[in-house]
């Protein structure tokens, strides 16, 4: 007798805090970003939502029985920000050519440029065709999956969304016990240039590590008050509020770890990471006393000594960033896919991003050379 097929049925939800969680997390696995308790608290926290540009609009895919069998965070984006993967030139040659770019449909988990899977569960494919009709019946100009894990935006090539690359540097083990280990692994001049911005940072100052329960009220005020400093001076005002950062302490913290540099007992920099299955993932840092070489300590150096003594591989500490070559940190291509309706825009976007990945894998490669590590220990 055969299995009775079961309908699929597509809907969407404005977020995911009324989802049931278990549901939600059996599709997210192990990645916090993409866990309930990481988007419910941007959206409980005003982080996202009204008067942010961020609406969200998560895609859902049932079966008959009203089971989630697969999800994607998904937002109506009104601005191109908080996003890590420029695509202002885009909306600005769209609208001078007379069309409407903005609200889009967005695929990411807002302000984290953090590779990971975005369509989650077993039926990617219905969940792209999802994204296709909101834009095609709402008459949207695009949509975007941002910071995708290879096996999604294989998924999005095989469907003929269009794919960009993009660079970022993460730290890899290589077996390492210790902190010792990884420097050993280094070239002479690099491994004494480390050791000197390791002295130069941590004169005179006393270093913390603290992990879920451990990081009170205090230490959330002071985390509070160097992310509103880096965010001003990058951003313009920061994109996450006060209470998020409260939500996540109560609601995901086991899997928090801040770093925090004191002098005289007083907080004065701190570095907030969050943990991965196998992976340290840095994401907010700052400070309010300057200090020669600190943000390597507290952001990259810190990270990797943990992440050594507590087995993980990977140490990914943010979008951008040459310098982290010289730290240790190796070049890798994040990717994201895009489908635009518009067939002329379309061919454009796609003789763009031809010439851009030919100039990134020259950049690559050119990367690859730049790496600090011995001969010996760099294959």
């Amino acid at each position: 007798m055969a299995d009775r097929e079961i309908e699929v049925v597509a809907k969407l939800s404005s977020g995911v805090s009324g989802l049931n969680s278990f549901a939600w997390d059996r599709l997210a696995g192990d990645d916090p970003f993409v866990s309930h308790a990481f988007l419910s608290s941007l959206e409980a926290s005003g982080s996202v939502g009204k008067g942010t540009g961020w609406t969200p609009a998560t895609i859902l895919i049932e079966d008959g029985e009203d089971h989630l069998t697969s999800a994607a965070p998904a937002y109506l984006k009104t601005h191109s920000q908080g996003e890590y993967v420029f695509d202002h030139a885009w909306a600005d040659a769209f609208e001078r050519a007379g069309g409407t770019y903005y609200p889009k449909l967005q695929i990411a988990v807002p302000f984290t440029p953090v590779p990971g899977p975005r369509l989650l569960g077993r039926q990617p494919q219905h969940l792209l065709g999802a994204a296709e009709a909101i834009v095609r019946q709402n008459e949207i100009s695009s949509a975007h999956i941002t910071f995708v894990d290879d096996a999604g935006a294989a998924e999005a090539e095989r469907r003929g969304w269009l794919i960009r690359e993009g660079i970022q540097y993460h730290w890899a083990s290589r077996g390492y016990a210790t902190f010792d280990d990884f420097l050993a692994a280094l070239t002479s001049r690099k491994r004494k240039a480390i050791r000197k911005e390791r002295e130069a940072a941590r004169a005179g100052l006393e270093f913390r590590a603290l992990r879920g329960a451990d990081i009170g009220p205090d230490e959330w005020d002071w985390m509070w008050r160097f992310y509103q400093d880096t965010g001003s001076r990058k951003w313009g005002h920061p994109y996450l509020t006060r209470e998020f950062f409260d939500l996540i302490g109560e609601r995901m913290a086991d899997k928090l770890l801040l770093f925090l540099a004191l002098r005289d007992g007083q907080p004065i920099a701190g570095a907030l990471n969050l943990i991965g299955a196998d992976a340290l993932y840095g994401r907010y840092w700052g400070a309010v006393d300057e200090v020669p070489n600190l943000h390597f300590e507290l952001c990259y150096y810190q990270a990797i000594e943990w992440a050594i003594d507590h087995g993980l591989t990977s140490v990914q500490a943010g979008a951008q960033g040459e310098h982290k070559i010289a730290r240790g940190y190796e070049p890798v291509i994040t990717r994201s896919a895009h489908f635009v309706v518009d067939p002329g825009f379309r061919d454009a976007i796609e003789r763009f991003l031809i010439e851009e990945r030919q100039a990134i894998a020259a950049e690559m490669d050119w990367l690859r050379r730049a790496l600090p590590y011995r001969m010996s220990s760099s294959a």
